[in-house]
């Protein structure tokens, strides 16, 4: 990770713990996930090919990463054909120095924006705050976020950890409207009465994109409640943050994920906003576009051939919906814009093997598999979640570095490994265990282990070895 997010954070497993005991934000996302689960259910039913729409939107994908390197050149010749500057940035450090640099050549002191976690990841309201520059967040729940000086927790729903009475206080606070309810319809018109104002007079906007189009030049960005279109269209400037995995070859491709897309993350059959803009047209909408195409870390991860499929992700957050882990712990606990399982892979491939941080959130999973299955361009996450556990112990290896259990399940895998080799120690350890265990058999269970087991131990019954082996039992009976 670079820039904004180069500080070392703290592990998923030390943090969790206090947003396990935090039961309001527990029944604010079971409400809202359970909700947005079983709405999506539904929509999917619907289809009768939607299992070859998900292997289709992989397989495009997946060809999109194996020529990467050509299909961004082709987009940068059909954006500046179209009348757009296509900038290259290597890390959030130059992307955010390019996003300054334009809006101080316009002379103007803020800016509104889209919602966009390209953006958050590469941190740069910061980089505009330490310019001075004004940032307003028009995406109702951004705005929620913004206002509580909080951080976003979902992909979808960055203020999924609030609920309306919460909401109606802060905005009561924020915007000055002491007579407001906790009505939906009510907070949402408030935040829409604040924010008219902003997008009229707004002469730069900056966004993110879910896909760009290698064939035309298009950028496109789906949500549901019409900031965005208001952000893209009305200022005189619009710069656009792209990251390089975000491409699809042509049009025809496209129609595929915007049937995958609307269904995984808002559960409809079509996103209500889909705005799409090809250059620029004179006398009609902005006149100026800037597209960044970023890196920051994704052609290291498109090096991994495990984890490469990383990039296949569209970000529709339907991953965190079925995710037990992040049901009961809420995104702040990855200390990342990327929460629940998906940023469980895609943060550590980003930030490094370095960061001890990052290098926590592979193990923030059951490995059940929900993600897999519901994930609309099938990326097996549990298989690249048990690569990187891999990779975080080979690396500590490298660097003698042994942290929590690691060490000793590598000395005990070592013994197990040795023990099984031969019979003869097999049938010792077995009699060994068998006088050992005497000390923790309670009601016919194993319930608690000493030492590094004990974590594994306290989840888990284990149940005895019993007092005859089958071996033994054999010898005896024959």
């Amino acid at each position: 990770m670079k820039a904004s997010e180069s500080n070392i954070q703290p592990t998923f497993q030390k943090t969790a713990r206090s947003y396990l005991e935090n039961t309001q934000l527990r029944r604010n996302i079971g409400y809202a996930t359970h909700t947005i689960r079983k709405k999506r259910e539904n929509v999917v039913k619907e289809l009768d090919d939607w299992e070859e729409l998900r292997e289709s939107g992989r397989q495009i994908k997946e060809g999109v990463m194996h020529n990467l390197d050509r299909y961004l050149l082709e987009l940068e010749e059909s954006v500046t054909k179209a009348g757009g500057k296509v900038h290259w940035a290597q890390d959030a450090q130059d992307a955010n120095q390019i996003i300054v640099n334009l809006v101080k050549q316009k002379g103007v002191s803020d800016v509104v924006k889209v919602k966009s976690i390209t953006t958050d990841e590469i941190g740069l309201n910061k980089a505009l705050a330490d310019e001075e520059i004004v940032v307003l967040e028009t995406d109702l729940a951004e705005l929620i976020v913004q206002m509580a000086g909080d951080e976003p927790s979902h992909i979808l729903v960055p203020a999924i950890h609030k609920n309306r009475s919460e909401i109606r206080k802060l905005f009561r606070e924020k915007l000055g409207k002491q007579e407001l309810s906790d009505d939906p319809a009510e907070l949402a018109d408030a935040a829409r009465l604040y924010l008219r104002k902003k997008f009229l007079s707004a002469q730069i906007g900056i966004s993110g994109s879910n896909f760009a189009v290698a064939e035309t030049g298009t950028v496109a960005v789906v949500e549901s409640e019409g900031n965005g279109r208001m952000c893209t269209t009305l200022p005189d400037t619009l710069i656009t943050v792209l990251g390089i995995e975000k491409i699809v070859p042509t049009w025809k491709d496209l129609e595929v994920f915007m049937q995958l897309l609307p269904r995984s993350s808002t559960a409809e059959r079509m996103n209500p906003y889909n705005t799409f803009w090809t250059g620029t047209t004179e006398g009609d909408g902005p006149q100026e576009f800037h597209l960044i195409l970023l890196d920051n870390g994704r052609t290291n991860v498109l090096a991994d051939q495990v984890g490469r499929q990383t990039l296949y992700c569209i970000r529709c957050s339907a991953c965190l919906n079925v995710c037990p882990v992040y049901e009961r712990t809420g995104g702040h606990a990855y200390h990342s814009v990327y929460p629940g399982p998906i940023g469980a892979i895609l943060t550590p491939q980003l930030r490094g093997p370095n960061d001890v941080g990052a290098a926590s959130l592979p193990y923030a999973s059951s490995l059940c598999g929900a993600c897999y299955e519901v994930c609309p361009v099938k990326i097996n996450i549990p298989e690249v979640l048990v690569h990187l556990r891999g990779k975080v112990v080979k690396h500590r290896q490298n660097k003698g570095i042994f942290r929590g259990n690691t060490y000793p399940e590598q000395i005990a895998m070592k013994l197990m490994t040795r023990t099984f080799r031969r019979r003869a120690r097999y049938e010792r350890a077995q009699k060994l265990a068998r006088i050992l265990q005497r000390i923790y058999v309670r009601n016919g269970m194993i319930s608690k282990l000493p030492g590094p087991f004990s974590g594994w131990s306290e989840m888990r019954d284990l149940k005895p070895i019993p007092q005859q082996t089958f071996r033994e039992w054999w010898r005896k009976s024959r």
